[in-house]
């Protein structure tokens, strides 16, 4: 897992557009993967329920996909967890 502190940005291009997940949108990427609640993320992570909702809504906005899993699955596919 990578710390709150990293600077870590993973990248890939999408339709000739860089995108970039943040360190905490990968986290919480790599929690879904787990088959983690939103809730139980939020407990591991010492943030609230909603901060996990934004932070995967980011990553699924950014990477073009209308549920978590398939967010998971893109992210998985382009090296990005």
């Amino acid at each position: 897992m990578l710390s709150c502190s990293s600077l870590l940005q993973e990248k890939f291009m999408a339709d000739g557009q860089e995108v970039v997940l943040s360190a905490r949108e990968i986290q919480c990427l790599r929690w879904v993967e787990e088959g983690k609640s939103s809730w139980a993320i939020g407990v591991i992570l010492k943030v609230s329920e909603n901060t996990v909702n934004f932070h995967v809504k980011n990553a699924m906005r950014k990477l073009e996909t209308s549920s978590r899993t398939q967010c998971v699955v893109k992210a998985r596919r382009e090296g990005m967890i």
